[in-house]
């Protein structure tokens, strides 16, 4: 019984290891900016990662906000996790890149966020958003 119990815990274990996430690629540029923002927007830190070009400068840039996140009051939290998503404006520069300009219902700033498709999936480069260089 001991055995049977281990072999499960570890069956559970190692199934949650490999699914410790629900997200699923973006299949347009909208989508990948939109869940990136939802993330950001949220607190999900994770999703919004997973939504992101793994590169030191974008992981530097999304630990950034993270920590300005962190700081803000309980009550800010909860605005910007409820706020709406506005799109303003979803540029096509070509095929596989979009800068897509948005802002959200809590704080109404304007913001950019650039969108490349790579190996068909859709993820934010989130250093345009800091420099604004294609």
């Amino acid at each position: 019984m001991k055995v049977l119990f281990t072999c499960l815990s570890i069956f559970v274990f190692t199934a949650y290891s490999c699914n410790y996430n629900n997200y699923e690629n973006a299949v347009t540029a909208l989508d990948g900016g939109r869940e990136f923002i939802d993330g950001c927007l949220k607190g999900d830190f994770k999703k919004a990662s997973f939504y992101m070009i793994d590169d030191s400068i974008n992981n530097s840039n999304l630990l950034k906000i993270k920590r300005d996140y962190n700081e803000k009051s309980a009550e800010q939290k909860h605005d910007y996790a409820t706020a709406s998503i506005i799109i303003n404006e979803d540029e096509t520069i070509t095929d596989s890149t979009h800068i897509i300009n948005y802002k959200n219902s809590y704080d109404k700033i304007a913001r950019k966020v650039k969108v490349i498709n790579r190996n068909n999936k859709w993820l934010v480069d989130f250093k345009y958003t800091f420099n604004g260089n294609l």
